[in-house]
């Protein structure tokens, strides 16, 4: 069983930047793949990134491409999502997710309970 908590959501303006991170309660490095997931209000809960074991190889939906950047500190079993140039369509629950695949929802393992991201324009 592995927790996950995010930290560093909140309100930021269109343009802005902000930065989410997650720990794990025991070890992911080369075990799981870890990534984000994001839910905006009447949608469904949609892949924004993820990695796999190597940080080299990491993907990101189109939407957040060139603008969103997932990373990860292994030795604390955390990791980030840096996020710039922010639109309010960006505004959402961002979870994050732990588990053999992190490309699609029905294949995580574990969530964290999500933390709130608002752009305002």
């Amino acid at each position: 069983q592995v927790q996950l908590v995010e930290s560093g959501g909140g309100l930021v303006q269109a343009g802005g930047s902000l930065r989410v991170s997650c720990a794990a309660s025991a070890r992911t490095y080369g075990i799981w793949s870890m990534g984000w997931f994001r839910q905006a209000p009447g949608k469904e809960r949609e892949f924004v990134a993820a990695f796999r074991w190597s940080a080299s190889n990491t993907h990101y939906a189109d939407s957040v491409k060139g603008r969103f950047t997932i990373s990860r500190d292994n030795a604390k079993d955390t990791i980030y999502l840096q996020m710039n140039s922010l639109k309010p369509e960006d505004t959402a629950v961002y979870y994050c997710a732990a588990g053999p695949s992190v490309l699609n929802a029905s294949t995580v393992s574990f969530w964290g309970q999500g933390t709130q991201v608002t752009v305002s324009s």
